[in-house]
């Protein structure tokens, strides 16, 4: 059997990088159960709800929704179930102090099969205001048309 490579991402929460300002992005890896992961590999699975949290040294992922494996048995898994994360133990000790100190959460982002393994990406991130928000959204705007103008500059076609 061959061994899988690259990057197959399975869910990506969106709505998280619109509703926080994300300052680190950290990589984990993930306890699973079997029927999770073949859940996973069908491409199933939902993080707008999930947070994760640092409790007695570990880092917990929780309300991130793998719905249960149709083919499954009575082995099956708990769809909201929290699941423990894999980091070093300097990362958790660095994320505790800011989480606790500096008003941060920690919101997954993507969840992805690399090199056949699943691994979850979990940002360090600050709650937007709805002000910040329409910020970023106009600053966006801005660099799109900036990026449409140059193009026409380098096509010829004036406005």
């Amino acid at each position: 059997m061959a061994k899988e490579t690259g990057r197959q991402i399975v869910a990506q929460n969106r709505k998280a990088r619109h509703d926080f300002s994300i300052d680190e992005v950290y990589e984990a890896g993930v306890v699973l159960v079997g029927t999770e992961v073949k859940s996973l590999r069908m491409g199933r699975a939902t993080l707008t709800d999930g947070f994760a949290m640092v409790e007695n040294s570990e880092i917990w992922l929780h309300n991130v929704y793998i719905p249960e494996y149709d083919l499954g048995t009575w082995t099956n898994h708990e769809p909201k179930r929290k699941r423990k994360l894999l980091l070093h133990q300097e990362e958790i000790r660095k994320i505790g102090i800011a989480v606790s100190r500096k008003g941060y959460t920690l919101v997954p982002l993507s969840l992805y099969f690399k090199d056949g393994k699943v691994k979850v990406e979990i940002g360090l991130a600050k709650g937007r205001r709805a002000q910040d928000k329409r910020h970023a959204i106009a600053e966006k705007d801005a660099k799109r048309e900036m990026a449409r103008s140059e193009g026409r500059l380098r096509k010829g076609i004036r406005e």
